[in-house]
């Protein structure tokens, strides 16, 4: 592809004009939150950078809709359809989160992610003394069928695909859900949305796992095996860097780490005996979308190359729908500021663009205000107006890959693809991923990197707006969400209602299935589509399973 003679021309020409060397006053504080590739950045990149690292068109870049995919997984990407427009929201009562869904579709959100909140996630009923404090405060409360049956109400299932963000309890969610299109009749054929799943990154870096990591595998396991076999329009999975970046890793981490969980979830399933074309076009992913333009565009495209590689090379792949990356994003929340929250505006458009220049399927635009409270209507909407501002108005979906070709986002794309890979083989070095879990290894480099993103956010060596300069004094007030109290008791009373109402000898019995389900190698998706059924609540389930499996304690991380 590059003429020898020429490239030297280009060197030379280079390295006379001092390119290499040249540094503005306005580069001090840039960097991408501590990313790796990030602190190699060369002030100029010509076609000498993509000759000297053995770039060759066709293999590496290729076209859109073609392994490796790095150019886009569709051959005519938004042109053809844009990007799913999600917002994620979950908060007070299913009633209450129902009516937020509802007044976002009005809007034109074509998406819902449903947060759940911490006693949900953790499998914890509203009235369970761990419960108390956190009970709808960020997220729904979902403590059975019923309180799903209200969070879907007048929402047709088969016109919404919703985002179910669990995993701990994610087949009881998963269950519910089944349960619940059961009841609007909608065939299981038809059934379209996700479940998050990603157990492992629970356990590296965000907190909610219950069970010890090889049965907490196994349903993670049972969800991918029941969906291939009896859901095939469901994501069954979403393999989440986000949290990751969230808890302080840094880009290559997010990518490395992401990737090496989504390698032993297909070593499980195919374990099971699923080959691996039957389950792999249905893997999804979701990760940060950060406010360094170029560093995250080619982040989205070097992971759809690497994992096209891994699947054909490493799993035996053979349908390109198996090779293909589908991912979404979300805008990074950490990034936002409590300080001068109006900057957040600008942030979160940035998030967006560098997700849709690196060719998501679906993305999640925070609000504004969530650095300090869950977001009103307004901010809500302002987010979603600017995911569609972009879209309509912007000309960025017009035409497909718009960065490719460019001499430093194919080097980054490169370089992020080459530091991905061997932090990916150093993890299989260590034994895999749930040996560098139960060694603490995977939290401490995390933590590690957490800790010198943050030494630089306070030295002043990486510039936050409005935090450490360009600083101006707060405002006393602003309006904000303003989370119910009583919400708590509400769901108390709606929980001692359910338990008098329903038939709590069926309940036995289904509970008591289970047990003997849990402590087999039997799937138990089926069994709990049936237990939900009998609006045993998600304590009752997640104490049965707590019985059977144990619950885990993590190696303390310094």
């Amino acid at each position: 592809m590059f003429d020898k003679e020429r490239i030297d021309d280009i060197r030379r020409a280079r390295e006379a004009r001092g390119a290499d060397t040249a540094r503005g006053s306005g580069a001090a504080g840039a960097g991408a939150r501590g990313a790796g590739p990030g602190r190699e950045t060369k002030p100029l990149y010509t076609p000498a950078d993509l000759a000297d690292a053995g770039f060759d068109y066709l293999r590496d870049l290729g076209f859109p809709g073609q392994y490796p995919f790095t150019r886009g997984i569709y051959p005519a990407m938004y042109r053809e359809r844009l990007w799913t427009m999600r917002q994620y929201a979950g908060f007070g009562s299913a009633r209450e989160t129902n009516r937020r869904f509802r007044y976002m579709l009005e809007q034109g959100m074509a998406g819902i992610n449903v947060a759940f909140d911490l006693p949900t996630q953790h499998g914890y009923d509203s009235d369970d003394p761990r419960a108390r404090g956190e009970v709808g405060k960020v997220g729904v409360p979902v403590n059975s069928l019923r309180d799903m049956e209200a969070l879907f109400e007048a929402i047709p299932l088969a016109e919404v695909s919703p985002a179910n963000a669990i995993n701990t309890p994610a087949a009881v969610i998963l269950a519910m859900y089944v349960a619940l299109a059961e009841q609007q009749g909608l065939p299981p054929e038809r059934l379209s949305g996700s479940t998050q799943n990603d157990i492992l990154k629970e356990f590296i870096a965000r907190g909610t796992y219950t069970f010890p990591p090889l049965p907490s595998l196994r349903l993670v396991t049972d969800v991918v095996e029941f969906c291939a076999r009896r859901l095939p329009r469901w994501n069954f999975i979403n393999v989440c860097g986000y949290h990751m970046r969230e808890a302080g890793s840094t880009l290559v981490q997010e990518v490395a780490f992401a990737l090496a969980d989504a390698n032993t979830y297909v070593r499980a399933v195919i374990a099971r005996g699923v080959p691996v074309d039957a389950f792999a076009p249905r893997f999804a992913f979701n990760f940060t979308a950060g406010t360094n333009l170029f560093e995250e565009a080619a982040k989205f495209r070097a992971m759809r190359r690497l994992w096209a590689r891994i699947m054909r090379e490493r799993f035996g792949a053979r349908e390109p729908a198996s090779w293909a990356f589908r991912t979404g994003a979300g805008s990074g929340a950490s990034e936002l500021t409590a300080r001068q929250p109006e900057n957040n505006i600008v942030r979160v458009t940035l998030n967006s663009l560098a997700a849709i220049l690196g060719g998501a399927q679906s993305l999640h635009t925070a609000a504004y205000d969530e650095a300090l409270a869950l977001p009103t209507e307004k901010s809500v909407t302002l987010a979603l107006r600017t995911q569609q501002v972009l879209a309509y108005e912007t000309g960025v979906a017009d035409v497909v890959d718009p960065l490719g070709g460019s001499y430093y986002v194919e080097s980054l794309t490169d370089r992020i693809e080459e530091q991905a890979t061997a932090l990916i083989e150093e993890i299989e070095r260590r034994g895999g991923m749930i040996q560098a879990i139960e060694s603490g290894w995977a939290q401490q480099q995390i933590a590690d990197a957490a800790w010198e993103q943050q030494r630089r956010i306070e030295s002043g060596e990486r510039v936050i707006v409005g935090v450490n300069r360009f600083v101006e004094e707060e405002p006393g007030t602003r309006e904000i969400h303003r989370h119910s109290e009583e919400v708590e008791e509400e769901q108390r009373a709606a929980l001692a209602r359910l338990r008098a109402e329903r038939d709590n000898a069926r309940v036995r019995r289904a509970l008591d299935d289970l047990r003997t389900a849990a402590a087999s190698d039997t799937n138990l998706v089926p069994v709990l589509v049936e237990t939900v059924k009998t609006y045993a609540t998600i304590g009752e389930i997640c104490g049965v399973l707590r019985a059977v499996f144990g619950e885990y304690r993590a190696v303390q991380v310094y």
